[in-house]
């Protein structure tokens, strides 16, 4: 848990606006999102919660053509997403996108779908925490995290909702994570949650936090955009505006990484906190 990875890592935090069930316009704006993350240095790019066809639940219930088929071992052979399967080889960098996935057993997620430098498209994590009725009426919860290794770097996955939750960040932390990727849908009216969650699952786990977001969007489901990565204490190193396309880059730094480690040991110091007893006052 206490040794850092051998490099930097550079990575970008997207925020964009998908169109509602248009998976092949989205995998496109993908692409050149990714492209411009790349040219700016990023070697990873997290792309917002259920981009590639937009967080948009009446699009959702109503149209299946905007999910994923995955195969029995998670494959994504989806033609639509040949665009970003281009930029992921072209430019050497490993992305994680939010998309709707229909797996080979009929279940249907909120997944991080993964594209590695080799246009390999997979689906790497489904959503365990689901978010209101609208979630649950949509998607099967799924039963198990996941952690992504990129040059070195451990890198727990969530979705959106999930970083709500301590026990998940720690979950991430507890398997070795030195970074917590979280592709996110927050709605205008909740920047105070969207900030406060991840610079604090970045500080309870001593860890990096990248979260992308959508932005913009029609009248009943507008999301407020905050893009940013959050440095082992809980410190935005970068943020987006709460408005309008951006890609945000910055290096995760191993040096960093173990100066606040070793200042600050909460996660060695943890120990079972055993029963507790109640007290009546008169």
């Amino acid at each position: 848990m206490d040794t850092p990875p051998a490099t930097p890592l550079t990575v970008a935090a997207v925020q964009a606006t998908p169109v509602p069930g248009d998976v092949a316009h989205n995998a496109a704006v993908a692409a050149r999102l990714v492209r411009e993350a790349a040219d700016a240095g990023a070697r990873l790019v997290v792309l917002p919660e259920l981009f590639l066809c937009a967080y948009h639940p009446p699009t959702l219930h109503a149209d299946p053509s905007a999910d994923l088929p995955a195969s029995a071992a998670g494959e994504i052979g989806d033609g639509r997403l040949d665009p970003l399967r281009s930029a992921a080889r072209e430019r050497s960098v490993v992305v994680v996108v939010g998309a709707s996935v229909r797996h080979a057993d009929g279940r249907r997620t909120c997944s991080a779908v993964l594209v590695d430098r080799a246009g390999n498209t997979t689906s790497a994590y489904d959503k365990q925490l689901l978010w209101g009725p609208e979630e649950n009426a949509l998607f099967t919860p799924g039963t198990t995290g996941a952690t992504l290794v990129v040059d070195g770097w451990r890198l727990g996955l969530g979705i959106c909702y999930d970083g709500c939750f301590p026990e998940h960040g720690r979950a991430a932390a507890d398997d070795g994570a030195h970074g917590y990727l979280v592709p996110s849908g927050y709605v205008v009216g909740s920047a105070h949650r969207r900030d406060v969650y991840y610079a604090a699952r970045a500080l309870d786990n001593t860890m990096y936090v990248v979260f992308a977001n959508s932005v913009g969007g029609d009248r009943d489901w507008s999301f407020n955009g905050g893009a940013a990565v959050y440095d082992p204490e809980g410190r935005p190193v970068v943020r987006a505006a709460d408005e309008g396309e951006a890609v945000v880059v910055a290096t995760l730094d191993p040096a960093e990484l173990a100066r606040v480690r070793s200042a600050h040991t909460m996660l060695r110091d943890r120990r079972e906190l055993g029963a507790r007893r109640t007290l009546t006052a008169f």
